[in-house]
């Protein structure tokens, strides 16, 4: 994928850049904080490609070399810490011209690259480290450029004209590029040195520094809208606020120690990810969906990654409810694909949505993102038992499923979509590829299109809206969603149900045809509880033995289908938290020893790339010996990914929580195979807090809960 730039504005590339490490997710380092973020390489250097140091959908920085005498230096390894705040690369030197004497040879200096995002800057410091007792001349050389450009245009998108590039301010110690857009709005990086250059331009800068033996250099760098004079303190004192703050996402919710030291790698590294992506917002936190082309409020990815952690952490619900309320469809836009009542799908702050020549500014075109709004409502309340909150969001819930059931009064009792102009999405479920949706012979559908997976949160929604009314006293109202629900669900049973599959269709067209393709949907329809008991229970049968299953978890869509290509985004690709709603789904249905052998999967998954599970990978069958093939252009980290194990884990151990009525229940747990022992701590409801311990003895699970002192009301019941 390449950036298109404006001609007579490209910004300066070094020459002697090393191409031999692959620019892939798993070769690229992420930093980011509230609407800011930086991708880089394994050296620290940003090559433009798809990296950059971005701020509200706008590339800052699209080049930043380091250079020791005109070359890169070499590579001892590189990092970023467990709590996701600091980038370290470790890289020392080649060979270096004398200093009235012989060359200094290689591997003598050492050079620390230590860098965070912090408050809008990105914030670096160079460490140089003579390790021999001969002093040297050293030239070190910054390499830098803005290209200011929109995420859109860095992933691909060409636009006829852009604004225009400023005249570059150029001081002894600081130099600022800037750019007005067609908006209106002029943006600005400055990269300001604690060291005053030899030569500085816009292009790149020279610090000649003389290095005596055993001695070391510091320099800062701070780069940003607002940097000015950075010095040691200010480093410090913004790597210690970052810290701080990461702490306090972590720490916020129930605590899972295991007795696996790898598996409890795989937990930690998610919830750092799942820290890392969420933003503070004025409504509470909110995790942004991935980096780097997803970093900013999505709908369905948030709910999601909300429902995946519910059970440990409701606060990370309760703000995505809040944010999504706060901008919910309030008038009709063929454009933005908005109704009354719908709730947001995507939110984007570039140049390319402010003129218009995109419609994501503020864009509705996702069908599934308004049920499963009410869903996580529902679900909140239930978890949380917070009676104010849901008051508050009464309103936002009635329009919402308002909107459903008028989008299905239009579309034969479905909820359906149909894009409102060709610049929106032509698919608006979560597969929203143009070529997701298909007839089993390969044909595109004709819309309206109803998937299969939306009604399923469609009748969860209404059905919740029914417990919802009821819990506040509204027993009039809960009365007509209860009904309306059970209607939907038979309108599904009888038009989407494909007896000789034993299996659901993927969807219907604006006919009523069925496709009839074998796909991960209908996983996501055992874990809204639609199906009966013993159809719910053959489409866990069919995910596991019709094409889904790849070894590496279930794809996409079966190895059978037509449409079938491995390495596509969703026709043959294993996504993670698609494997983590069909593994629950299935838990839903009684089927714990699967959803345990899918966690094992993606477990395994995880420990052959570093602890992270990637936005997708390929959907290749697993061979022995090898790791997962990876999606070029995923993103890493992604939430609802790092979510997964915990939705997973909540499968196994069959967890429900109903601070409603002050209950735990754990139904029939196991254990992945990798685990013998599992700890909660902390698990907190209104009635008390409580821990629970399971460990598997033989083949025999055993489980141990303790309510906190002052939770005697609080019920536990262990079914093992």
């Amino acid at each position: 994928m390449t950036s298109p730039h404006s001609e007579g504005a490209q910004p300066a590339r070094s020459t002697t850049a090393d191409t031999s490490v692959p620019r892939t997710p798993d070769h690229l380092f992420v930093l980011k904080d509230g609407d800011s973020f930086a991708v880089a390489d394994t050296y620290g250097d940003i090559a433009g490609s798809g990296d950059g140091f971005f701020q509200d959908d706008t590339r800052l920085l699209s080049c930043f070399h380091l250079l020791l005498e005109g070359e890169r230096p070499t590579l001892l390894s590189s990092d970023v810490s467990r709590d996701n705040v600091f980038f370290t690369a470790h890289l020392t030197n080649r060979p270096l011209p004398p200093l009235g004497g012989d060359s200094l040879p290689q591997g003598v200096v050492h050079i620390e690259r230590r860098r965070l995002l912090w408050d809008g800057l990105l914030r670096e410091r160079i460490t140089l480290s003579n390790y021999s007792t001969t002093a040297t001349r050293l030239q070190l050389e910054l390499v830098y450029g803005a290209d200011f450009s929109d995420t859109f245009e860095v992933r691909g998108e060409r636009r006829p004209q852009r604004g225009e590039f400023l005249a570059p301010r150029v001081q002894a110690a600081s130099i600022e590029l800037s750019y007005r857009g067609l908006d209106g709005v002029t943006r600005c990086t400055r990269l300001a040195f604690s060291i005053e250059p030899t030569a500085i331009d816009e292009r790149r800068c020279h610090f000649d520094l003389i290095l005596g033996g055993r001695e070391d250099i510091a320099l800062y760098v701070d780069i940003g809208p607002a940097a000015s004079a950075p010095a040691r303190a200010q480093f410090r004192a913004a790597g210690a606020a970052a810290r701080r703050s990461m702490r306090i996402r972590q720490r916020s919710g129930a605590r899972i120690r295991t007795s696996s030291r790898q598996f409890q790698a795989w937990l930690d590294r998610s919830g750092a990810d799942l820290a890392l992506l969420t933003t503070a917002l004025p409504t509470g936190p909110y995790p942004y969906a991935g980096i780097p082309w997803f970093s900013t409020p999505f709908g369905r990815d948030a709910i999601i990654t909300a429902l995946q952690t519910l059970w440990l952490k409701p606060s990370l619900a309760r703000g995505v409810l809040a944010y999504l309320a706060s901008h919910q469809a309030q008038e009709t836009s063929a454009f933005h694909d908005a109704e009354p009542g719908k709730i947001m799908h995507e939110l984007r702050k570039g140049e390319m949505t402010a003129m218009g020549e995109l419609p994501f500014g503020r864009y509705y075109g996702g069908v599934d993102t308004t049920p499963l709004f009410v869903m996580l409502a529902a679900a909140y309340a239930r978890r949380s038992a917070d009676r104010s909150f849901i008051v508050g969001l009464w309103p936002a819930l009635v329009a919402a499923t308002d909107w459903i059931q008028r989008n299905a009064y239009r579309h034969d009792g479905f909820l359906s979509y149909a894009r409102a102009q060709a610049s929106g999405l032509a698919n608006q479920g979560w597969k929203d590829s143009h070529d997701a949706i298909f007839h089993e012979d390969g044909r595109t559908p004709e819309g309206p299109i109803a998937l299969v997976e939306v009604q399923g949160y469609a009748v969860a929604a209404l059905r919740g809206m029914a417990l919802l009314a009821k819990w506040l006293g509204n027993d009039a109202e809960a009365a007509p969603y209860a009904e309306a629900a059970e209607a939907w669900a038979e309108r599904v049973e009888s038009r989407f149900w494909q007896e000789d599959m034993q299996f659901y269709a993927l969807a219907l067209d604006g006919a009523g045809a069925p496709c009839r393709v074998y796909a991960s949907n209908a996983g996501h329809l055992l874990y809204t509880g639609l199906p009966s008991e013993a159809r719910g229970r053959a489409v866990a049968r069919r995910l596991l033995a019709s094409g889904l299953e790849s070894g590496w978890g279930l794809r996409t869509l079966s190895s059978k289908a037509i449409r079938y290509n491995p390495m596509s985004y969703h026709n043959g690709s294993v996504w993670p938290h698609d494997v983590a709603l069909c593994a629950a789904g299935m838990a839903r249905y009684g089927e714990r020893d699967s959803t345990a052998r899918l966690t094992s999967e993606m477990f395994e998954c995880a420990s052959q790339v570093g602890m992270r599970l990637p936005e997708l990978f390929c959907g290749f069958e697993k061979a022995h010996g090898e790791a997962p093939v990876s999606y070029p252009v995923a993103c890493l980290p992604q939430a609802w990914a790092a979510g997964s194990v915990f939705m997973l884990l909540q499968g196994c151990l069959g967890i429900d929580i109903d601070a409603m009525h002050g209950r735990i229940v754990v139904a029939q747990p196991v254990l992945p195979s990798e685990i013998d022992e599992l700890v909660l701590r902390d698990l907190r409801l209104p009635q008390g807090t409580a821990d629970l311990r399971l460990h598997r003895r033989g083949g025999t699970m055993q489980a141990v809960a303790s309510r906190r002192s002052g939770a005697d009301s609080l019920q536990i019941d262990l079914r093992l």
